[in-house]
């Protein structure tokens, strides 16, 4: 395992994948690096790839909202993604590209050691929760993989494109809510 500092720069010099050619920024992570809850999203996209920060576009808005509800923000979490850089075109990251970077995301949870980690949508529920996760039929459930409790919500750019879902989320953040207060986690 390598220490913040160490994986911060060789995630800097990676030049493992073929989104490492088209990149702005790394886009490493965001919070604190002791906290209990963890999101993790897909990849950045074209707001975050030129600022090098997760979640800042409209969908970062509607996290920082989504968080609020639950007494959290971006100096009480940890929040990440599978890929570092960002996909032409937002397109969802390839499983050669997921494999190339998910040391990375490994190596920050082994730092973190959260409790429960949230995935934010589909592509991260599936590669951290199960390769068959629906995240239609799946959201908002808990499952417990070497020691930490896991879920997955509906990505806030799939809300932003169908707020129809919203209220289902909510009852989900009240879910992560509840799952704080259960497994006594620092907010």
């Amino acid at each position: 395992m390598l220490s913040w500092d160490d994986l911060r720069q060789k995630c800097m010099d990676c030049r493992s994948c073929r989104l490492s050619q088209t990149r702005t920024n790394v886009v490493f992570g965001v919070g604190c690096t002791e906290a209990d809850v963890m999101f993790v999203g897909e990849g950045p996209g074209e707001q975050e790839d030129l600022k090098g920060e997760p979640f800042v576009g409209a969908a970062g808005r509607l996290l920082d909202d989504m968080l609020a509800i639950i007494d959290l923000d971006r100096t009480n979490c940890y929040i990440a993604n599978i890929v570092k850089c960002r996909p032409p075109g937002n397109r969802d990251p390839q499983d050669d590209e997921q494999d190339a970077c998910i040391g990375f995301l490994r190596n920050q949870v082994e730092l973190i050691q959260p409790k429960m980690i949230i995935c934010l949508g589909r592509v991260a529920a599936k590669r951290l929760i199960d390769p068959n996760f629906r995240i239609t039929r799946e959201h908002g459930a808990w499952v417990q993989k070497g020691g930490i409790w896991m879920s997955a919500i509906y990505h806030p750019s799939a809300l932003l494109r169908d707020p129809s879902k919203r209220p289902e989320t909510f009852e989900d953040l009240l879910s992560i809510r509840n799952k704080i207060i259960e497994t006594g986690s620092k907010i």
